[in-house]
């Protein structure tokens, strides 16, 4: 009953009958009060009729005790017995009566023109005249009792409330029935995208059939299982990824622990053995912390300590950090980096020298590497730009994948085990903007695009001091 009373098609259905039940009784009451107003007018013109016509009759006789003497005349007139008719002199004495009800004798009726209102009981309508004839001086009272067009007005409420509920209920079960059958592409969307598990993600809903309505919502599902199922991909890649990055390692210092412990060894190749443990050590240590660093960015709640940071000044400190690095690759550093960027400071430094680092171990030796940057008036655009060999248009996609790389051959002991263009995507991800690569056989150019409108809140912890 719960799921009934919550279900959609029942709230529509409910509404639904609502509607009708508001039209239902605002014409209903609109057809009550204007019978209502009808009779009302009806009965005002009878009793109006009924003065004159007594008005004729006693114009036409020759005194009033004829007509006494002869009540059939105005009894047949009248015609039924909710009728009332009083015949009153100057003192109020009542010179002729029709009173089948027993009502008091109206008093206290105001001279002048036809009035029409009601006795001090408020169970009959009047209407009362004066009248002269001769040398008296009458007034004519009609009624008619109220209690017949009350009774038939009670009689036409019920018949409205009745009919009122009625509809309601007919409007309920067909609203209930409409609701239900113009709600059947939904149930067929639901079906569809409930079939749908992680082992059948490139699954789409057909769209097609869906009214228009729900299209907008099939494509926006549709977009939503691509997202995940490149993310899953992504996911699957990582996983395979990280356990090839780390089963490396861990096999180097497996097999050269074998091979010493086979025999006794000299204390100089024991502190070999350690030394080249050390530096295998030092290397997951560098890929567990890169991945601890993307792990936190990604979280939802991380923030960034935003300032104006000046670029000339941070780049010159990078080229200098990087300046026996540049010399043993037979290349230099060129810093035309100018005016500010608002970003956090330590991550910007982060992202530009895992960029430097990237381009000296790939880059030309005797070419120079170039940090440059430009600014419009919806972004400031930082580059990073060496001379070497081409990427390939198939590698580019993918450039920014965790442990990605365009040939793993090349890998080197101090470099960041294929996370350091993914650390940069995050940490760009963090300022709202975005990194960017474009090579050619002119050379390679990594992009770190600030939107200038996007709020940064200033003042708030970075990501990697949180924890």
């Amino acid at each position: 009953m719960k799921q009934i009373l919550s279900s959609l098609s029942f709230r529509l259905a409910l509404m639904f009958a609502l509607v009708s039940a508001v039209l239902l009784g605002s014409i209903g009451f609109y057809l009550y009060f204007s019978l209502e107003r009808e009779l009302a007018w009806r009965d005002d013109q009878s009793l109006l009729g009924r003065l004159e016509h007594m008005q004729a009759l006693l114009t036409s006789s020759d005194s009033i005790k004829d007509l006494r003497d002869r009540p059939t005349l105005y009894a047949n007139m009248l015609g039924n017995e909710d009728s009332l008719l009083w015949v009153l002199d100057q003192d109020g004495e009542v010179l002729i009566s029709v009173n089948p009800a027993g009502l008091s004798v109206p008093v206290g009726l105001s001279a002048g023109q036809t009035r029409l209102g009601y006795n001090e009981e408020g169970n009959a309508r009047l209407a009362w005249h004066y009248l002269k004839q001769g040398n008296l001086n009458l007034m004519l009272v009609a009624g008619k009792l109220l209690a017949p067009r009350e009774q038939m007005l009670a009689a036409y409420r019920l018949r409205l409330l009745l009919a009122l509920a009625g509809g309601a209920l007919i409007a309920l079960l067909l609203g209930w029935l409409v609701s239900r059958r113009g709600l059947m592409p939904v149930r067929r969307l639901a079906k569809q995208a409930g079939a749908i598990d992680v082992r059948e993600l490139h699954r789409r809903l057909n769209t097609r059939q869906l009214p228009e309505e729900l299209r907008e919502l099939g494509h926006s599902l549709n977009h939503m299982l691509a997202r995940l199922e490149e993310g899953f991909g992504r996911l699957s890649r990582f996983s395979e990824d990280l356990a090839h990055e780390v089963r490396t390692p861990l096999s180097n210092l497996m097999g050269h622990t074998e091979h010493v412990l086979r025999r006794n060894r000299s204390t100089e190749e024991y502190e070999s053995l350690l030394a080249s443990h050390l530096e295998e050590y030092q290397r997951l240590s560098r890929m567990i912390n890169s991945m601890l660093f993307l792990a936190r960015t990604e979280q939802p709640q991380a923030v960034i300590q935003a300032e104006a940071v000046t670029l000339s000044m941070l780049v010159e400190q990078l080229c200098e950090y990087f300046e026996g690095m540049a010399e043993e690759a037979d290349t230099s550093l060129v810093n035309q980096a100018h005016g500010e960027v608002w970003a956090d400071q330590e991550l910007l430094r982060r992202a530009l020298a895992n960029l430097l680092a990237n381009a000296l171990r790939y880059g030309e030796p005797g070419q120079p590497i170039v940090i440059g940057s430009e600014h419009t008036s919806n972004s400031t655009v930082i580059s990073v730009h060496n001379h070497g060999p081409a990427i390939a248009a198939e590698h580019l996609p993918r450039l920014f994948d965790r442990f990605y790389r365009c040939d793993p051959s090349r890998t080197q002991g101090g470099d960041t085990g294929g996370l350091g263009l993914a650390i940069v995507d995050s940490i760009m991800q963090l300022h709202g903007g975005n990194v960017s690569v474009c090579s050619d056989n002119r050379g390679t150019v990594f992009m770190l695009h600030f939107p200038i409108n996007v709020a940064i809140e200033p003042g708030r912890a970075d990501p990697d001091k949180r924890w």
